[in-house]
């Protein structure tokens, strides 16, 4: 059995980079919640940061490895630096799918 290619599985996409980035912290003998404590965002902000895009937290984690955003999230940032639109996030969830609301139609 093969394994997909980042290319033909945007969601394997996001997972390897969210492993990486985690790699990265942990090699520069940092955690998530030093991080937090470090740039004063709340508790948990940080380890977010790695499954839903929230700009502080992304900011933080950079600043800590001494990079740019754009530089650890290539799905969320376009390469000069500007973020990609929130529709853009919307299309790709690292868990696969979102929970139903109660009374939605399918």
């Amino acid at each position: 059995m093969t394994r997909p290619s980042p290319k033909a599985n945007p969601v394997f996409d996001r997972v390897a980079e969210a492993r990486a980035i985690k790699a990265k912290v942990v090699q520069a003998g940092l955690s998530f919640a030093q991080i937090d404590r470090t740039f004063k965002l709340s508790a948990g902000t940080a380890r977010q940061a790695l499954r839903e895009p929230n700009p502080a937290g992304e900011r933080a984690i950079a600043a800590a490895l001494g990079t740019k955003p754009h530089f650890l999230w290539p799905s969320r940032y376009r390469p000069s630096g500007q973020r990609r639109s929130q529709l853009d996030w919307n299309k790709i969830r690292l868990t696969g799918s979102t929970p139903k609301r109660a009374g939605a139609q399918t």
